[in-house]
Parts: structure tokens; C-alpha cells; sequence
């Protein structure tokens, strides 16, 4: 696939550019701030863009305004967003959108090299990708909301792999139960959380954005 590289420490877009180069992949373009990730991508739209959060010149959230700024200039873009933290605000802003060909992943991730392009091939594929341990890191500010302490023990585990991006097929095999079993565990959650029947929005991410917190 075609990457374009958003991050100011030139250590770590080496180190992804040999590391995506090795695994048959063209990195486009890598940078090292926010608007010359913008210019990048108008100049050529890669499959996926691998952004993170904090760049110059405020390392606050540069990178987040700039991927919301590439989903709405090139909905063909898959963005995937590292960050050294959990940042809730984001991570539901993210999921909020149901295109889909979006992920999370905490930097130590990348580390994992088959998991990293494991969720680069989801998100190019139009799917979602969401680090395990930013949704464990979210769900224990969460286990206080009423509605999610109504689900059972599978149904939690459902939703869990639901907010990691993972479609019923691949939850039934990840859970070695039938499909049939998980789409019965989707709907009971989905009803337990009250969550509006609105052609409008998406249930699956309503739900997903209340187990995060939102």
C-alpha cells in the first residue's frame, strides 16, 4: 500500500519507512508537521496516513486537526493515529465516524511490527483498527455508567471487540462461538444500552462511543 508519515521525530519515520519498505509497502511521503502532512496528501493521496497526535509547533493537538482535516478533504484516505497517550476526546471522535478506514494505536504498538501492519491492511480495507490497551485504559473510566454494568459478562466482551474495530465474523472467530451467537449478543447489548432506532446514526457506533466514555 501507499503510506504518507506524519511525526517530528525523525527516529521514528526512519524507523516505520524501513519497516513498511520490508513489508513490500511505498511510504510516499514522511514529515514532520502538520501542514506539510496536509500538503502531502493533496499532492498525493496514499491508501493510509500514519499521523501523530502532537507535532510542532504546539505539540498539542496538531495532528488530530490535521487527520479530521484529511477525513474531510479525502474520505478515501485511510488515517491511522498514534499517540504516546490515551486521548479520550479523540478516540471517540474517531469512532464517530462510520465511514470507517480509521485506527488508534498507541506508539508502543508499532514495536509489534505484524499487529501494526495487521491494522494498517484493516484500515486500507476500509475497516477500523483501535489498540487493545486504549480500550481497557478507557473502559475504567467507564464502568460506573449505568447502562454498560446492565450487559453480561460475553456481551461486554462483544462491545470490547466491537470498539477494537472488529466486524461480527472476526469476533465469532476471536471468540470461537457462531455467528449467529454474536449477532444475538449485538442486539441484546445494543437494546440493554437504549440506544435510538435512527436510520440516521449507526447503533453499532453509539454504542461503542458509550463504552468509551463519550
Amino acid at each position: 500500500m501507499r503510506v504518507t508519515l506524519a511525526d517530528d521525530s525523525v527516529l521514528l519515520r526512519e524507523g516505520m519507512t524501513r519497516l513498511l519498505a520490508d513489508a513490500g509497502h511505498e511510504v510516499v511521503a514522511a514529515v514532520g508537521d502538520g501542514r506539510a502532512l496536509l500538503d502531502a496528501v493533496g499532492a498525493q493521496p496514499p491508501d493510509v496516513a500514519v499521523i501523530d497526535v502532537r507535532m510542532p509547533p504546539a505539540y498539542t493537538d496538531e495532528g488530530l486537526r490535521a487527520a479530521l482535516e484529511i477525513r474531510g478533504r479525502h474520505p478515501g484516505v485511510g488515517v491511522l493515529v498514534l499517540s504516546q497517550y490515551v486521548e479520550k476526546t479523540y478516540a471517540a471522535r474517531l469512532l464517530a465516524d462510520d465511514a470507517g478506514g480509521v485506527g488508534y494505536l498507541l506508539k508502543d504498538r508499532v514495536s509489534e511490527v505484524a499487529g501494526f501492519l495487521e491494522a494498517l491492511e484493516r484500515i486500507r480495507a476500509g475497516g477500523t483498527a483501535v489498540d487493545p490497551e486504549v480500550v481497557r485504559r478507557l473502559l475504567a473510566h467507564t464502568t460506573r455508567t449505568d447502562p454498560l454494568g446492565r450487559l453480561s459478562p460475553r456481551e461486554t466482551e462483544v462491545l470490547r471487540h466491537l470498539a477494537q474495530g472488529y466486524v461480527n465474523t472476526a469476533i465469532a472467530e476471536r471468540l470461537h462461538v457462531s455467528l449467529s451467537t454474536v449477532e444475538k449478543h449485538v442486539a441484546s447489548l445494543l437494546d440493554k444500552l437504549e440506544l435510538p432506532r435512527d436510520p440516521v446514526y449507526s447503533r453499532r457506533v453509539l454504542a461503542v462511543l458509550r463504552y468509551l466514555g463519550d
